[in-house]
């Protein structure tokens, strides 16, 4: 015996191959060296084991010989070197019981938490077992468990195949195929999906056995759905998808009897399965092995290995493929259970973001959300884009700290409340103020970053308060990108308000970027250096690129998508690399023109109603709208008596045209307007069901002076239907010089 003394290492450390240790043969049985280190590193890695142990000898035989061991000491090994088969140790008590065992406890004072022992099953019984040294106290799962044994089978047969011969002195082609099993399941270890199962057995398994087809099927319900193909006419492919679980199938007998099934040439296979002969002519094949793929106990499916010549299984073959079968369904059923959750984790994030952003008057926008390309792939970044009224438009941007289930729920939670929060026409710095208290009352380890600002197209005001969000980027028609300097506050969760409001001057068009940390922070850079590269980015995108097209609103947007996606490789190249999600949002505003603004001061007295139907009808007559003259007139006569009966000065009237008619009355009160229920018997009281019921839309928004209450109704040419008023861009051009954004807080 040859064994280095293993020095203290950590759990998750694997044994190197200098750590293994034969026992020599007697009694002229000779064990395969190759397979048994084989064999130690599988069962160490499947149960992440500190070391592995296999032993000879039954229970008739009264003795248990270690002739293998990874990953222990030299005293470790002594004590493990003779066991008796009534000794209360694992690899003991698995032969005994020819059953999994596990035995949590240091029996033999080697530092283990626990042993688990699988028995190496013979023609006449138990001929050995395979022991697992586990470094904590737990029982292995299921899982863990049938695969160790799906292990343990594989050695079982294949050191029978080699008795009698000295090690090394095996066939090449045996040493090929015990080299590939090594490779195949070091690729499926690493398999995160059905498709990486697929293609690794494709990879690993055909060459080394010249065959040519491959075909994997799992049960679901009474059928056969097939998980991938390879060397198969898609033709055929997808004849053979869905197919039922006739009785007469190979795949039928094979799940039934979980015995595999091999078939030589064409003559057999019409021979066994008449009812399926045309099936086997039509996949141009000639020799097939069916493969029952078993996990945690079931038969889940069938792997189909195929070859163009006709040919015969040796014993070491079917041994082989049975034992790799054993290997194929373990890590099929743990990438199954992968794509289901995936799949509900994708479900659940795309339920939670837009489905599709708005097209609005004011705002052309484009986004995209790139989940995690490691680990779980669903987080906490959202986006919104939020109609407003007065044609203004909330943007907004947010990421919940962590990633998982969780915090993909916790981020609906707080795009709901934002957009709930926005009915009640808040300022940013105010809405993020509510948006923090309801973060603290979801717990004291929660926390999210947020962007929430607010454009208003007729001032090119862009409003915006930042909780611990990077700050977006303002981009000129003539390429010139501007970094707000915007100190943003503490996290939601950790903020004490109140939050501060920056308000930015746009110019006459332009693009506001924003984005979350996952796009800008990399291995290679931090946050500021990803701010310079997206800022980089932008200014050679936009340079020699047209975002800013007059009119056509799905031109726009599609160059907004392109925009994007230039971005997203620029800073992501390698998406499959990053570990945090990434929001980019980009938005394109376009300010309202001039003459579609009308602003009246009114007197705060009786006269205010009859000066204000004047400027009604003066103004929607010169705007084309006469036939909203009437009803408009009634609402802003009730908007304004109101004001005078119930509120205080000063009184303005504003009228906005854009893809509806915007009237909006304000004055110096906060008190709130509300619809009451009047009785037959009032004389009052109806005034704000008639404005309901005479416009599409109706409300009121507060202002740090009074208050302002608006109604909108739709153009008479749109007949229900919403559709965009003749471009503002259009009456007017736009030139490249504009002035640079100037900060106001």
């Amino acid at each position: 015996m040859a064994a280095e003394d293993a020095q203290p290492r950590s759990h998750t450390e694997r044994p190197k191959p200098a750590e293994l240790s034969f026992m020599g043969a007697s009694e002229d049985v000779f064990w395969d060296a190759q397979t048994l280190t084989l064999a130690l590193q599988q069962a160490t890695s499947c149960l992440d084991g500190l070391g592995a142990m296999v032993h000879r000898g039954g229970a008739v035989a009264g003795r248990l010989h270690l002739a293998a061991a990874s990953g222990l000491a030299s005293a470790s090994i002594e004590a493990w070197a003779t066991l008796s088969s009534e000794q209360d140790v694992a690899p003991a008590c698995a032969v005994r019981r020819g059953a999994f065992v596990w035995m949590a406890g240091d029996g033999l004072g080697v530092g283990a938490a626990g042993t688990a022992a699988v028995p190496l099953q013979g023609a006449d019984g138990p001929v050995g077992a395979l022991s697992v040294l586990m470094p904590g106290a737990a029982e292995p799962q299921d899982v863990q468990q049938s695969f160790l044994h799906s292990v343990a089978a594989w050695t079982a047969a294949r050191l029978k195949s080699s008795s009698g011969a000295p090690p090394g002195h095996g066939r090449a082609t045996g040493a090929e195929q015990t080299f590939r099993m090594g490779e195949l399941t070091a690729a499926l270890a690493e398999a995160l999906t059905s498709g990486d199962v697929v293609e690794a057995v494709a990879r690993h398994i055909l060459p080394p056995l010249h065959a040519d087809g491959l075909g994997i099927d799992v049960v679901e319900g009474n059928r056969l759905r097939l998980v991938g193909m390879v060397g198969v006419p898609p033709d055929f492919a997808r004849r053979l998808d869905g197919r039922p679980l006739s009785s007469h199938s190979v795949d039928a007998d094979v799940l039934r009897t979980r015995t595999p099934a091999f078939i030589g040439s064409i003559d057999e296979f019409r021979r066994r399965y008449p009812y399926m002969a045309d099936v086997a002519v039509s996949s141009s094949k000639n020799a097939w092995a069916f493969l029952p793929l078993i996990a945690s106990g079931r038969a889940m499916g069938c792997c189909v290995v195929s070859f163009d010549r006709p040919r015969s299984f040796s014993g070491e073959e079917r041994t082989l493929l049975m034992a790799l079968s054993g290997l194929v369904g373990q890590a099929l059923e743990r990438a199954r259970l992968y794509d289901m959750e995936h799949s509900r984790a994708q479900g659940l994030q795309r339920d939670l973001l837009p489905r599709e952003l708005p097209c609005l008057h004011a705002v052309r926008a484009a986004a995209r959300y790139l989940p995690a390309g490691r680990g779980e792939q669903v987080g906490g970044d959202w986006y919104d884009v939020i109609q407003l009224s007065a044609d203004r438009v909330a943007l907004v941007v947010g990421d919940v700290m962590g990633h998982g289930i969780a915090e993909a729920a916790t981020m609906g939670r707080l795009r709901t409340a934002v957009r709930t929060l926005t009915e009640l026409e808040l300022s940013p710095d105010e809405l993020l103020s509510r948006l923090n208290d309801i973060v603290h009352d979801l717990g004291d380890d929660s926390y999210a970053t947020c962007l929430y600002s607010v454009f208003d197209p007729v001032s090119r005001i862009f409003s915006v308060s930042l909780a611990g969000h990077p700050p977006p980027l303002i981009v000129h028609r003539d390429g010139t990108v501007h970094r707000p300097d915007l100190a943003p506050d503490p996290p939601l969760g950790a903020a004490d308000p109140p939050f501060a409001l920056h308000e930015l001057q746009l110019p006459q068009e332009s693009l506001v970027v924003f984005c979350t940390d996952g796009l800008l922070e990399a291995t290679t850079r931090d946050i500021d250096q990803g701010l310079d590269q997206l800022q980089q980015t932008l200014a050679r995108t936009v340079a020699r690129t047209s975002c800013f097209p007059i009119g056509d609103q799905d031109t726009a947007t599609g160059q907004l998508d392109d925009l994007c996606d230039l971005v997203l490789s620029a800073l992501l190249p390698d998406r499959e690399q990053t570990d945090d999600d990434a929001v980019l949002l980009i938005a394109r505003t376009i300010p309202t023109a001039a003459g579609d603004v009308a602003t009246y001061d009114l007197p705060h007295d009786p006269r205010a109603a009859a000066q204000a139907r004047e400027h009604v009808r003066s103004q929607l007559a010169a705007w084309g709208l006469d036939d909203l003259v009437m009803t408009t007139e009634l609402l802003v006569s009730e908007l304004v008596g109101n004001v005078v009966r119930h509120a205080r000065g000063p009184l303005r009237l504003r009228l906005l045209r854009s893809r509806s008619l915007i009237c909006e009355v304000y004055d110096g009160s906060l008190a709130t307007p509300r619809i009451r229920r009047a009785a037959y018997t009032d004389e009052g009281g109806r005034g704000l069901q008639l404005v309901a019921a005479l416009s599409h839309r109706w409300g009121a928004r507060y202002l740090s002076d009074g208050k302002c209450i608006w109604t909108e109704q739709h153009l008479p040419d749109q007949a229900g239907t919403v559709s965009p008023s003749p471009a503002p861009g259009a009456a007017q051009t736009v030139h490249a010089t504009e002035a640079p954004v100037q900060t106001t807080t």
